[in-house]
């Protein structure tokens, strides 16, 4: 690219995202004369975020400029590359994600990537995509599109559906082989791994140091740590590390792996995201409120975590951190632009569109996760070919609701939606089609002003007026 890039974010006035990866992109060099356009519909909370971006920029002395709007056509005129952050309908909406299905013995712990919770969080997004893509086909045809919204594979998918260059981006990958390199005692830059399968359930197929395969020594580890029934804080005995601090950071990652263990156990591989949220992605954990201790000890709730956030405190140490070092995180986004930029290759894992079979024995619609290499051509995904049959299989019952729910967005068929939700494995375990049904109606009613209008629920029939007596 001849010219400095334009890098809009939609979404920009979130808590903390926004500005981690605003801080991403200002540690690599090539991209510190970028033009950061940042958009969101809530002005001050785009305030928020874009002062600190600014004070930022001074703070190391840099040449960006940083932009702030309201205004998203404005935004996406003349992108380079737009980076999604947003999620549509804010804590209140995610409350109905959540509430609704427990009332029906449907327990999310995120509700965020299937099941009800993940069918209606992106259902209550298409409307916004739909402006997005209206407004990029015109001003920003040839735009790069980053997504970091979730649900990831129906997010990207439906992206890409209406026709724009979509990569989705998560860190449960990144993640996931750092904590068993920690567990394992590996220096993380040691490692090499390969993986593949849907977002928030992809498999590490090999995990090596050298020549070395660590899976007998992980299969080992993991059986002896994490027994069913056994506690983060009993594990942290056994390091040394009573503290609190200590549990809190295991709980959601590395202190709870019950689940991800008994799934490694059985089908032979270990899964990208935490034992909380994969739990909900199969029918085996959270059949009744016992099973559910016995293998998630400590409750990790993520709508909980989002109502209890202090807004400005955490970007605040943000801003801080970056302030004292301007180095990228873990997150592949920065890394992405940096490459298509300056032509230097990278190689990252990203979820797009299964065209032409990525995953030779996954639907042609489904959205996976496999490493791609980014260069000045752009993403390109690596042929992976066929993953190992059982785990195809359980990546099959997910990418069903998945492909089911973009089915319905693309349509406005509303009986899709009722069969996503009635093909979610966790649901099925626990209600009948008729309870299904009636769940999936109340949350249709529940977010009906914010879904596409083919799916609104018809307006009740008002009582016929009363006849006159003669």
């Amino acid at each position: 690219m001849t010219r400095s890039p334009k890098i809009t974010i939609i979404g920009a006035g979130g808590y903390v995202f926004p500005l981690r990866l605003i801080g991403d992109l200002l540690s690599f060099p090539a991209l510190r004369d970028a033009t950061l356009t940042l958009m969101d519909l809530d002005a001050g909370r785009l305030d928020r975020v874009a002062d600190a971006a600014c004070e930022l920029v001074d703070h190391h002395g840099l040449p960006t400029v940083v932009e702030r709007t309201t205004d998203r056509r404005q935004a996406l005129d003349g992108a380079d590359f737009v980076i999604i952050t947003f999620q549509v309908g804010g804590v209140e909406s995610y409350r109905h994600d959540v509430e609704i299905p427990r009332r029906y013995g449907v327990d999310q712990t995120v509700g965020d990537t299937v099941g009800p919770g993940g069918v209606f969080r992106f259902l209550r997004s298409v409307p916004a995509y739909q402006d997005i893509a209206a407004d990029a086909l015109e001003v920003c045809p040839d735009a790069q599109f980053i997504n970091y919204a979730n649900p990831m594979a129906m997010a990207t998918a439906y992206l890409n559906a209406i026709g724009l260059r979509t990569v989705g981006l998560c860190h449960s990958v990144q993640g996931t082989t750092r904590m068993l390199a920690r567990t394992l005692g590996v220096p993380y830059d040691e490692v090499s791994y390969r993986c593949a399968g849907i977002n928030h359930q992809a498999w590490i197929l090999d995990f090596r140091r050298g020549t070395e395969d660590l899976y007998p020594r992980l299969r080992q580890v993991m059986a002896e740590r994490h027994r069913r029934g056994r506690a983060a804080a009993d594990l942290l005995a056994d390091d040394g590390d009573h503290s609190e601090e200590a549990l809190a950071a295991s709980t959601y990652e590395g202190g709870n792996e019950q689940v991800r263990t008994a799934l490694m156990n059985h089908f032979g591989y270990f899964e990208t995201e935490s034992s909380h949220h994969a739990s909900e992605y199969v029918p085996y954990f959270r059949k009744d409120p016992g099973t559910i201790l016995e293998y998630i000890p400590e409750r990790w709730d993520y709508y909980e975590i989002c109502t209890s956030h202090d807004e400005q405190g955490d970007v605040d140490d943000q801003l801080a951190r970056l302030k004292a070092e301007l180095a990228p995180s873990v997150e592949y986004g920065a890394s992405i632009v940096n490459a298509a930029v300056t032509g230097v290759p990278a190689v990252v894992y990203g979820n797009v569109p299964n065209d032409g079979r990525v995953v030779t024995n996954l639907p042609d619609d489904a959205c996976v996760e496999v490493a791609c290499l980014v260069d000045a051509n752009g993403v390109q995904p690596t042929s992976f070919g066929d993953l190992p049959p059982q785990l195809a299989a359980i990546n099959r019952t997910n990418v069903n609701v998945q492909t089911l729910a973009v089915r319905a967005a693309l349509d406005g068929d509303v009986e899709h939606v009722h069969h996503a939700v009635a093909t979610d494995p966790l649901t099925s375990a626990h209600c009948t089609l008729e309870q299904i049904r009636a769940m999936t109606d109340e949350l249709l009613a529940a977010h009906a002003d914010l879904l596409q209008p083919a799916l609104r629920p018809a307006p009740a029939a008002a009582a016929p007026a009363p006849v006159p007596a003669r």
